[in-house]
């Protein structure tokens, strides 16, 4: 049987009331307790509604105050010393790392003056992203386990979900070096940081999770060979570890092809392709999906606030279903619906 998913929800909240939180807190007009509450809201409202709209797969750890890269730089430790040196709490170490964080000094703390990261595009979207900033003293551990802790969240209102993670070749492949360590690669950090993501992967399987999302959008890019290198060796080495939840490696924002030798032979369970801006791929990556791999087949726009075209998709899916069988496809968004509003009854000034 076919299933459906969604790789990843809106996070900003129908009226914006993410916006509204994180602004009222940076300013001064709500707690921190009062802005955890907005997210917990919000996030059971996103399980909630997609649970009783039948997707199939639903995500978790796609909620952020900021955007899910910066996210994985504090739970890994990539904190500039800048950073540090402040004593902040992890919430407001996320958002000086993201915006920069001016703040007088007063009887219990002393005053904070820092700038912000490195802001670019998330590839060719309208979505910007902190960039991961490594040196050659970048100590990776665990702070936290965010993925975690939303997993179980949703687990107690009775939602199994899957969750979602950037993968390790991505983070670091869109990071950079700081200024005092120009000479670093940071894909030679992958060593250290793969120990990290088996970590919180056990954890999530300890928690009840069976399948994770782990996102390499890098693969639509045209890969140098030590990154191609990089995807055959952070994936074998999953596959060498016991008891982890199976994996979808996902991709999106493009065609795959130029780095399917990169991709063939992994021992994930499922991969991910967008057909929405790259249908034409499809005879290819059919061709090298393994035997007992399922093909999640992008084929809702996660870009458009426009309904599907269903006919083209369902001939997708359905040649998908001939190739394959139905319990070898799932049907899911191209890439996350972040870039997009929840309700569109709410957006009155959009383009008719």
């Amino acid at each position: 049987m076919v299933q459906s998913a969604v790789l990843g929800f809106p996070r900003i909240g129908p009226n914006r009331e993410l916006k509204k939180a994180t602004e009222g807190y940076w300013n001064g007009k709500i707690t921190v307790d009062e802005l955890f509450k907005v997210g917990k809201d919000l996030r059971t409202q996103n399980w909630k509604l997609q649970k009783e709209a039948g997707v199939d797969i639903i995500p978790s750890n796609d909620f952020s105050f900021y955007d899910q890269v910066l996210d994985l730089s504090l739970l890994f430790n990539v904190i500039p010393d800048r950073y540090t040196k402040y004593d902040l709490s992890p919430i407001d170490t996320l958002f000086a790392m993201g915006r920069g964080l001016q703040r007088k000094a007063t009887e219990t703390e002393k005053a904070v003056d820092v700038t912000a990261l490195e802001m670019v595009k998330w590839f060719d979207s309208n979505y910007h992203y902190v960039r991961p900033t490594f040196s050659k003293t970048t100590q990776f551990k665990l702070n936290g386990q965010k993925p975690v802790d939303e997993f179980l969240e949703a687990k107690e209102l009775g939602i199994h979900t899957r969750p979602v993670l950037l993968g390790p070749v991505s983070y670091l492949f869109l990071g950079k070096a700081d200024k005092d360590s120009l000479d670093l690669e940071p894909l030679s950090l992958l060593e250290q940081l793969l120990p990290l993501y088996t970590e919180i992967l056990s954890k999530l399987a300890s928690a009840g999770a069976t399948e994770v999302q782990i996102d390499e959008p890098v693969l639509v890019l045209d890969l140098p060979a030590n990154a191609q290198a990089a995807i055959k060796k952070a994936y074998t080495y999953f596959g060498e570890q016991s008891n982890l939840p199976k994996i979808t490696l996902a991709t999106y924002f493009g065609t795959v092809v130029p780095n399917l030798d990169a991709i063939k032979g992994l021992p994930v369970a499922a991969l991910h392709v967008d057909f929405v801006r790259a249908p034409e791929q499809f005879d290819e990556v059919v061709a090298a999906i393994g035997n007992k791999q399922t093909l999640s087949v992008g084929i809702v726009d996660g870009r458009n606030i426009w309904k599907n075209d269903f006919k083209k998709s369902s001939a997708i899916v359905n040649k998908a279903i001939e190739k394959l069988g139905a319990d070898r496809v799932v049907v899911a968004t191209s890439s996350s619906l972040l870039h997009t509003p929840v309700d569109l009854n709410n957006e009155t000034k959009l383009d008719a």
